[in-house]
């Protein structure tokens, strides 16, 4: 690969012997020239600016100074790099393409208030010219020549043979789906009372991969929250989408990336789209050969507009909502929560509820939980009901069961009744429901015993199964 950077200070780019970036030129995996400016003038002064054009403060750079200095070195094409600040961010997708690109890279590094705006205009217009005018953030440098350093190293560390272990090159910050990098270490094991995660000193390679992969998201949710909303829904695994979800992102089903998801306690105003919510996903928890009638009816009776406003201006009960922060419209069918306040005409939709949890705490400290055959297995006092926790058909396995059954669990672990903390939170869900139970689980609950449930005319066996919040 050619790149050739020009400057007024040549010997400002002097870095690109050293390090890996010199043993690369040395090796000659890499043609890097580096001109000076001033060599094209042709006056005694070597005068490369003047002053702007309308008047005000400092100086520009000479189209046609630059204009003799890049000519051959773009004879051929190539890409016209730039710095600038008012140019666009450099990303590592931009020094990938530039890596793989054809012919020679050229670096103007400008001073003063910049280079003549014609210069960029001019080779724009050419067709064998890429003209790509970068900033490296939101702040102003004396010239371009750090930014060269920048673009330069960036690049040239991705041509083969010049780093030593291709691999490193896939797992760092912005490399592979763009996260940013988890944290690294090395020997001592304890250094000022520090220690490395004892998960990289088990020997279990799978279980390190697993840690290094929730860093990094969690690093990048933390520092850079705008990388999680491009990642590719379609590479995400199951475990991504459970991190993901805890870190308030979700991948709703089809959705190309994922987006933005906060659980709060519900209001006054939540109580019809809550209903319409329940409505729809209480079908999708009953066991297959329910009946249609029998659903319809605990429905109407149960999951009702005029209800779900009682369970929020209740004080015994605790009534959570998942609110998705970009609405959209639906068809209106009620397969998934966007129905519940879809906008008409395919307008702008208000966010949307795509999930919600239902709490009930006792009403005294020693009441008994629910019906005598949850009470003889759920000894702990006081014991709050978990009495529904449904998730809307398009967020089905995006991680947003686990965001909500953590959030509840949290709510009622801070709760008391009669002075007196909540001591244990149960839930019944179907025997047969072995996703489910599997899901209770790993949240920390544990089987119990069973119970009768009634939905219609039908009588469901029920695991009874407690998380112990003490």
């Amino acid at each position: 690969m050619r790149i050739d950077v020009v400057t007024i200070f040549p010997d400002y780019l002097a870095p690109l012997d050293l390090s890996l970036i010199g043993k690369a030129r040395r090796d000659g995996l890499v043609d890097l020239a580096v001109h000076d400016l001033r060599d094209v003038t042709t006056d005694r002064h070597r005068t490369v600016d003047d002053t702007p054009a309308g008047g005000g403060a400092g100086m520009v750079m000479r189209a046609d100074v630059w204009g003799e200095a890049l000519d051959p070195l773009l004879a051929v094409g190539g890409v016209l790099a730039i710095p600038a600040p008012a140019g666009e961010p450099l990303t590592q997708a931009t020094l990938d393409s530039l890596a793989t690109g054809d012919g020679p890279l050229v670096v103007a590094c400008g001073r003063y208030e910049g280079i003549d705006a014609r210069v960029a205009e001019h080779y724009r217009g050419r067709d064998d010219v890429r003209v790509l005018e970068y900033s490296l953030g939101d702040y102003v440098l004396n010239g371009g020549e750090v930014a060269a350093l920048a673009l330069v190293e960036g690049v040239v560390r991705l041509l083969p043979g010049v780093v030593g272990n291709p691999d490193s090159l896939a797992e760092e910050s912005h490399a592979g789906d763009g996260t940013l990098e988890y944290p690294v270490y090395t020997r001592p094991t304890e250094w000022r009372g520090l220690e490395i995660p004892p998960v990289l000193t088990s020997g279990d390679h799978g279980a390190a991969a697993a840690w290094r992969r929730e860093r990094s998201l969690e690093r990048t949710a933390a520092r850079r929250p705008d990388l999680l909303d491009a990642l590719d829904a379609g590479a995400l695994t199951k475990a991504d989408r459970r991190t993901l979800a805890r870190l308030g992102r979700v991948v709703p089903d089809g959705a190309p990336s994922p987006v933005p998801v906060t659980v709060r306690d519900a209001g006054p105003d939540d109580a019809e789209a809550l209903a319409a919510l329940a409505a729809a996903t209480f079908a999708l928890a009953c066991p297959p050969g329910t009946a249609e009638e029998d659903i319809a009816a605990f429905v109407a009776e149960h999951l009702t507009a005029e209800r779900m406003a009682a369970h929020i201006a209740s004080p015994t009960a605790i009534l959570q909502v998942a609110e998705v922060g970009t609405g959209r419209a639906e068809d209106g069918t009620g397969t998934g929560a966007g129905s519940v306040r879809g906008a008409a005409d395919g307008a702008t939709a208000r966010p949307e509820l795509a999930g919600y949890t239902l709490t009930h705490l006792p009403g005294s400290a020693d009441a008994v939980p629910y019906a005598d055959d949850v009470a003889a297995v759920v000894i702990a006092r006081p014991a709050a009901e978990l009495s529904k926790i449904y998730i809307a058909r398009a967020y089905l396995g995006s991680g947003l069961g686990r965001l909500l059954l953590d959030s509840a669990v949290a709510a009622t672990a801070t709760s008391e009744v009669d002075g007196e903390p909540v001591r244990a939170l149960w839930l019944g869900t179907n025997a047969r429901n072995r996703r489910a139970r599997k899901a209770y689980e790993r949240a920390g609950f544990v089987v119990v015993g069973p119970r009768r449930f009634r939905v219609g005319d039908q009588v469901h066996d029920d695991v009874v199964m407690v998380r112990d919040l003490t």
